[in-house]
């Protein structure tokens, strides 16, 4: 019997508690973030770090943070990394499950004090569809007159067992930007670890795939014009918020997005779908 539960975290977040026959899933309200999602029968795909203490104001060290309507810092100073939307309170609008697959769709309300950094008429919500599969969907749609332009991404935090075993693949043709520097083109079609690595992908197609020590995970993207592939590797781990020295050993990012000169830009009436899919082979 499936279920969707409403229920609060020890340290007073509230979350959607997903279980069906396809899998188990969890969702919080902050962020509209999702930071558990397990296929039945198959290990774990989201990473989270046990350093994260789950408090109101903080975005979740792993799971799919959300990034909007900028990636990274921002031009303006002192305005928050990675936008405002993963440390807002979203409202769940609907939750439903049609044939053990449960579909949960939650709405951010720009709130006056938000204007300053978001002084636009839009529509945003997030959209999540589980079964064996773990579909992920932020959408636009521009409800003012004027043209809109953002940056956006779904940052997800992939369980990979051991960072040196890691291969991911599906970079053929593809160039990036590291490190503010580039572009570069990509050599070869695989990318493995033995470093800091930080970039922002370009020409690249719409599945990538992590070949870990537990099998193989999917990526697919729609409407994601670029990628980031991140792993701050041992240095960088020592000074990272709510992150383990050792974390970066167990945790990949891969993510879906539209940055740098990627931006959307959304003319009045228009809507815009940015998607992921992610599954075990």
């Amino acid at each position: 019997m499936a279920s969707i539960t409403t229920k609060t975290h020890a340290n007073g977040l509230e979350y959607v508690d997903i279980d069906t026959a396809l899998c188990s899933a969890r969702i919080f309200m902050q962020g509209a973030q999702i930071d558990q999602f397990q296929p039945k029968g198959q290990a774990p795909i989201l990473w989270v770090s046990s350093a994260d203490d789950y408090q109101a104001g903080n975005g979740i060290r792993g799971g799919v943070p959300v990034c909007w309507p900028w990636f990274g810092m921002n031009t303006t100073p002192n305005w928050p990394q990675h936008g405002f939307a993963r440390t807002r309170l979203w409202d769940l609008q609907s939750a439903e499950v049609e044939k053990d697959v449960a579909k949960l769709t939650f709405v951010l309300t720009i709130s006056e004090q938000d204007k300053q950094y978001w002084p636009h008429d839009t529509q945003v919500s997030m959209v999540f569809e589980l079964s064996e599969r773990l579909k992920v969907s932020l959408i636009n749609h521009n409800t003012g007159l004027e043209t809109v332009s953002f940056t956006q991404a779904l940052h997800t935090y992939f369980a990979i067992d051991d960072i040196h075993q890691l291969q991911v693949s599906g970079f053929s043709g593809s160039e990036y930007i590291e490190f503010a520097k580039g572009p570069y083109q990509q050599q070869g079609d695989t990318v493995s670890f033995d470093k800091e690595t930080d970039r922002v992908y370009t020409k690249l197609g719409p599945q990538q795939l992590l070949h870990t020590p537990n099998g193989t995970i999917v990526v697919k993207r729609e409407n994601s014009q670029s990628a980031v592939l991140w792993n701050p590797w041992i240095e960088k781990s020592t000074w990272l918020s709510r992150f383990n020295d050792d974390d970066y050993l167990t945790m990949v990012c891969l993510e879906a997005a539209n940055v740098l000169e990627d931006k959307v830009i959304l003319a009045a009436g228009e809507t815009h779908c940015l998607t992921t899919e992610i599954y075990w082979q």
